[in-house]
């Protein structure tokens, strides 16, 4: 025997039109396979409500009443980083006791949802005005004039980079299984510092930085590597030289050597390493070099070198 949650419109039709006929509950019930309690549900639903489907239940009515919605929502407006055991116990404290799920689910219906934090510079009012004042400056620069710029850069690269993320398919409880894990070595079992440049044109050259980069040897590094690459890159008269503010980059005695070389610098406001392109680069190239595997750092700056020229690292 079915219930009268299960039944298909057609069957509840032919119900009715039974009954309509002058049938009885049992005859009816008799000749659907039906129970009569099935049956009386049926017929009584349709000469109370005028249709034979089942009306919609409200469920269980939730916890949290819009005006509550409202100020979770407000609260993390006002300070996206607090989490939802913290919302929880401010609840708690109002006397409205829920499960944390319960916070989430209501800041879900709200299009709210936990995310990491980016990481970005962190800009005070002033480094705001620079990058501001910067961005009106260059906003109508025509692509002609960004073809022009060479964009220049210092990296860390690690042998075993901290940052590397793997996923494996495993069983519960199995994570610490040694096929399951990510071996890790202190300091990243070692780094190089590269300088490289690049513009629109491609890659320009890249150095390894032999022990502490100063002034002198940025100097030098630029001496080496500027002039080969502005001709790979086929830059015209009038380029520009971007790099950042770092003191090695503005001390005195760069900018004597930038002056005396003749060479014209791109005006860069503080605190704004999101704003050069070759940051992109880099995150590429970490993967790409370390996609390799390098066994020790020999092979890592081999590897560098060689990605750096791999055509496929712009695309």
């Amino acid at each position: 025997m079915g219930s009268s949650k299960q039944l298909c419109k057609t069957l509840k039709m032919k119900v009715i039109d039974a009954h309509n006929a002058g049938e009885g509950y049992k005859k009816i019930a008799k000749r659907c396979q039906l129970a009569v309690s099935t049956v009386r549900n049926v017929i009584k639903r349709w000469q109370i409500r005028g249709t034979v489907e089942v009306k919609m239940r409200s469920g269980r009515p939730r916890k949290l009443s819009d005006r509550t919605a409202r100020m979770l929502v407000r609260k993390t407006n006002q300070n996206p980083h607090l989490t939802a055991k913290n919302l929880q116990e401010d609840l708690a404290d109002s006397g409205v006791v829920v499960h944390r799920s319960t916070v989430q689910r209501c800041l879900h219906r709200q299009g709210l949802h936990g995310r990491v934090s980016r990481r970005k510079p962190y800009l005070r009012p002033h480094h705001k005005i620079q990058r501001l004042k910067y961005a009106t400056g260059h906003l109508q620069k025509p692509d002609a004039f960004w073809k022009q710029v060479l964009w220049t850069d210092e990296v860390k690269i690690e042998l075993f980079g901290h940052n590397q993320q793997r996923h494996v398919w495993r069983k519960k409880g199995a994570a610490f299984h040694e096929k399951n894990t990510l071996p890790t070595i202190k300091h990243g079992g070692g780094s190089i510092m590269l300088w490289g440049c690049v513009a629109a044109s491609g890659t320009g050259n890249i150095a390894r930085v032999e022990g502490r980069m100063d002034s002198t040897k940025y100097q030098q590094i630029l001496e080496a590597n500027i002039t080969p690459s502005v001709k790979k890159l086929k830059l015209k008269r009038g380029w520009l030289l971007q790099q950042d503010n770092d003191p090695k980059h503005t001390s005195k005695s760069t900018m004597e050597y930038l002056k005396r070389r003749r060479l014209k610098v791109l005006e860069w406001p503080s605190q704004s390493p999101d704003l050069n392109i070759i940051e992109n680069l880099w995150v590429d190239l970490k993967r790409a070099v370390h996609a390799r595997r390098p066994k020790n750092i020999t092979e890592l700056e081999a590897f560098c070198k060689e990605e750096w020229e791999n055509p496929r690292l712009l695309f």
